[in-house]
């Protein structure tokens, strides 16, 4: 095989082992904050609109991480600056 398709099988195995990590911390992230969540709705159900408000605020946040890795993936996917000194051979 060729240099260029080593290149690329290691760079879509690299994004993809990314994208795995990438995606799982934010995800148990996000379980837990709501099952903390429910937990203090549970103890104070009259703090509910507080709660949910600060939960959706957090869960944004961590949500946003997770498209940050996605976007990230997708340029080192599709627009590799590697791949370009690869081709020229320099």
């Amino acid at each position: 095989m060729s240099d260029m398709t080593w290149f690329t099988i290691i760079s879509t195995l690299g994004a993809a082992l990314a994208v795995a990590i990438g995606m799982m911390f934010p995800a148990l992230a996000m379980g837990r904050a709501i099952s903390q969540a429910l937990d203090a709705l549970a103890r104070q159900p009259e703090a509910e609109k507080s709660v949910m408000r600060t939960l959706f605020i957090g869960l944004a946040m961590i949500e946003s991480l997770a498209i940050y890795v996605l976007v990230i993936v997708l340029i080192i996917l599709f627009r590799n600056p590697l791949l370009e000194y690869l081709v020229t051979g320099s």
